[in-house]
């Protein structure tokens, strides 16, 4: 793996062509190589639910590194803001998943807030909260037909909603590792303009399938 200062890691991950896969690719054993030590208290390396947490906050975390470049500001090792990064996703997705090998009060350390609890549809909820919500679920499939490419719609499937590992969803695509990284980060910005031109936010959408 190449050494970086702060400045290479920023100039590489803002580049493109080969000076960027292999940015990526090192960033990717960075978060990786430090997740099990890091997680270790919550959740064994041994466990079988393991392996698909770390990839899963993996592909996460350098989604959120290219979205979020601009805001480091250098106070520490780019690694070290990576790390930090990466564990907040790791913890928010056992809060989620409210797996069992973890104590939910500890997971709450350390961080600025609790994650919604996702899409989870409420069979009791009222007439009123589920018209609210099929008409968030119109708006939301109107603006993925309008702004996203059918290859973006297709990652965002496999990757958001059917939970296909990173590979096999390259693999389905026939593309690789890395363009997808690409592509879902370019569909990413796409949704957070065209929301904010709607008017919506993340939390307004996931806000839609939470109330009762």
């Amino acid at each position: 793996m190449t050494t970086r200062t702060n400045e290479i890691w920023l100039r590489d991950l803002r580049s493109t062509g080969a000076i960027h896969e292999d940015a990526l690719i090192d960033l990717r054993n960075v978060i990786q190589k430090g997740l099990p030590y890091a997680l270790s208290r919550w959740l064994s390396s041994t466990d079988p639910l393991f392996q698909p947490l770390v990839e899963e906050v993996t592909q996460e975390t350098l989604l959120r590194i290219l979205d979020q470049l601009d805001t480091f500001e250098g106070r520490s090792l780019f690694t070290t803001w990576v790390h930090k990064i990466a564990i907040r996703i790791a913890l928010t997705e056992l809060r989620r998943k409210r797996w069992r090998d973890s104590s939910l009060d500890e997971l709450t350390e350390n961080e600025d807030a609790p994650p919604p609890p996702g899409l989870l549809a409420d069979p009791q909820a009222s007439p009123e909260t589920s018209a609210e919500r099929k008409d968030m679920v119109v708006r939301v499939r109107r603006i993925l037909e309008e702004e996203l490419t059918p290859k973006q719609r297709e990652a965002l499937v496999l990757l958001g909603l059917q939970d296909i590992p990173m590979d096999e969803a390259a693999r389905r695509m026939k593309t690789n590792r890395n363009a997808l990284y690409k592509l879902l980060h370019d569909a990413r910005l796409r949704l957070k303009k065209r929301l904010a031109l709607e008017e919506l936010s993340p939390q307004d959408v996931l806000l839609a399938f939470e109330q009762k």
